[in-house]
């Protein structure tokens, strides 16, 4: 592949909500990812040009973008994966609000984070002796299944039932939120369940499984959200939480 002669037209969303792709012809290299194109234009091209990213890795996942129609990690994505017919079109993720540019705006997934209690509450202080956790116990190893999320936003832009109804907590709360019920050194877990269970919870989720099609960690939020209706169900039996 030659890195001089070669081009790559590429289409670029520019400004907010009301703006439109721009094209733009960039060198086409060996191993280049779909971040090495977006720093391109901006470094040579496009000065004001908005995107996010930190690791250029894959291990922060803030350079999460829609490139051909489809979420994904631009620096874990290589342009000989995706470019159609030497054609890339790049931009924000979707089911959120938009700043500038390539720059979605993730309060409201953060927001949905925190309504779905995502925050550990310990039962221990950091002076009481460490509890013993078995990894291979049942909870420990649900847990395990669903805990290496880094929050990139990849499933709740691709969620039909985001899209479709704005309460919706999304995927990766709900995944989160899987993850510290099934920790026994949790205490907030009744909250947790009357938080997931209410509208826009865990029952709203139809079982499309975009979320798991598309996590570029291969997690499943979709049995996690599977596991939170069947816990829910029970503790609502149970008499421990209320419709």
């Amino acid at each position: 592949m030659s890195n001089v002669r070669s081009q790559l037209t590429v289409s670029l969303w520019r400004g907010g909500e009301d703006g439109r792709y721009q094209s733009y012809q960039v060198p086409l290299r060996e191993n280049q990812t779909v971040l090495d194109v977006v720093t391109w234009v901006q470094r040579n091209l496009e000065p004001s040009l908005a995107y996010r990213f930190a690791c250029r890795v894959g291990m922060c996942g803030s350079c999460a973008m829609t490139v051909n129609g489809r979420p994904r990690w631009t620096c874990r994505t290589h342009v000989s994966r995706v470019a159609d017919d030497g054609r890339l079109e790049i931009g924000p993720l979707e089911n959120l609000p938009l700043i500038k540019d390539l720059a979605a705006d993730m309060r409201p997934f953060f927001e949905k984070w925190q309504q779905a209690k995502g925050a550990f509450a310990p039962s221990k202080t950091r002076h009481d002796p460490i509890e013993t956790i078995r990894p291979d116990s049942p909870a420990r190893r649900a847990a395990d299944a669903a805990i290496e999320c880094i929050n990139c936003g990849v499933c709740y832009a691709a969620c039909d039932v985001v899209r479709w109804n704005e309460d919706y907590l999304g995927p990766a709360a709900l995944n989160r939120a899987w993850t510290l019920v099934n920790d026994v050194r949790d205490t907030a877990n009744v909250r947790r369940l009357e938080a997931v269970a209410a509208s826009g919870g865990c029952h709203a989720c139809h079982s499309h499984q975009p979320c798991q099609e598309h996590c570029p960690l291969s997690l499943n939020p979709t049995a996690s959200i599977a596991g939170l209706k069947r816990r829910t169900a029970l503790s609502f039996l149970k008499g421990e939480i209320e419709a």
